[in-house]
């Protein structure tokens, strides 16, 4: 297994300034490289506390370039939808260039409703706009002179400048919240795959992986793929002291996911179905049970890498991405949260072959 640092702010100006989130996420990101992380992530979300403090994965992930040397930098995800491809392939072209090729290209087809009418997006689109961008993106990575005949976008013949530094382009990951179909599809193209465990039971979790990697098998891929898994996450010596810190930062999560998605009280889109219910499904999670059904990790170094042990055992060697700086948690629980992870915890889950942690 292999583990990573996801920076996705839910908070927002009454809680920390933006200037103090970021200074405290970028020397978390220096820390992270030093530790022997894997990766930084963070989001693409508008408006409200749930992400929006980070519009722009890019922007941030250029500044934590430039401090680190080793960490691999994922959008988590980017939004097609609301960029022009050619906007955004250089956009990230140029970051991978910037890093020296540690970008891995995350992207997701976004599900607030209020992004969609900010950017009069109809969402029933979403699903298309998200395919459309994905694949122009790849093709103005990997080919010269490229001509684009979309749904939504149209140009060419033009050859993108940067090149991207990875060749034939970075790694591509995309983000799946229910959908056994979107998994699949992700195989099928040889993409890797983006996951939240804690907005699913753990068999469909399960199901949604067997689908992804018999379609990369069946495509002709290698049938494990890119699979990055995010966790809120407390350590501390003191396992209830972690558990009582992950309960605060958890029900700080549901109550700005609560906020963002009541929209979908007044909002159906055939492109998402069920999701008018989100609001009522976030309402009733219970950080009681999200803790006994490894939804959340929380505890001393111990407890913790007992629930990624079992993790593995359901999931495989995933790549789990540790959010411990999102809403509640001071910088020095953070701070002493990832060293102990790294000190205690890494050297447990080395995947074969790599050096701890990468």
């Amino acid at each position: 297994m292999r583990f990573g640092v996801n920076f996705f702010p839910t908070i927002g100006p009454a809680d920390r300034p933006a200037a103090q989130y970021y200074d405290e996420c970028l020397r978390l990101t220096e820390m992270a490289d030093e530790l022997g992380y894997h990766h930084v992530k963070t989001v693409e979300h508008y408006f409200f506390p749930y992400g929006g403090y980070s519009p722009d994965p890019v922007t941030f992930l250029a500044a934590a370039a430039a401090r680190t040397s080793r960490l691999r930098l994922v959008t988590g995800a980017a939004i097609p939808a609301f960029t022009h491809p050619v906007k955004l392939a250089a956009k990230l072209a140029m970051l991978d260039n910037i890093s020296h090729g540690r970008l891995d290209a995350g992207f997701g087809r976004a599900f607030l409703p209020d992004e969609f009418e900010a950017f009069q997006i109809p969402m029933d689109e979403s699903r298309d706009r998200f395919a459309d961008g994905v694949e122009a993106i790849r093709r103005l990575w990997s080919e010269e002179d490229t001509v684009w005949e979309g749904r939504h976008h149209r140009f060419g013949p033009v050859t993108l400048l940067p090149r991207p530094f990875q060749r034939p382009h970075p790694p591509i990951l995309v983000a799946a919240a229910f959908t056994p179909a979107s998994c699949e599809q992700a195989g099928r193209d040889g993409h890797g795959l983006l996951l939240v465990p804690s907005i699913s039971s753990t068999e469909h979790v399960q199901e949604m992986l067997r689908l992804y990697r018999a379609a990369r098998a069946e495509a002709g891929h290698d049938p494990r793929g890119e699979v990055q898994m995010s966790y809120i996450a407390s350590v501390s010596e003191d396992g209830a002291r972690a558990r009582e810190a992950g309960r605060r930062n958890a029900e700080h999560y549901s109550a700005s996911l609560a906020e963002a998605v009541s929209s979908w009280g007044r909002t159906r889109s055939d492109a998402y179905a069920g999701y008018e219910k989100l609001a009522d499904r976030v309402k009733k999670s219970d950080y009681g049970r999200q803790l006994a059904e490894n939804k959340v990790l929380a505890g001393d170094p111990d407890e913790v890498a007992a629930q990624l042990a079992v993790i593995r055992d359901w999931y495989g060697d995933v790549t789990v991405s540790l959010q411990v700086n999102s809403g509640t948690a001071t910088f020095q629980e953070a701070e002493r949260g990832l060293r102990l992870f790294a000190e205690h915890v890494l050297p447990r889950f080395a995947t074969a072959g790599e050096p701890v942690g990468r």
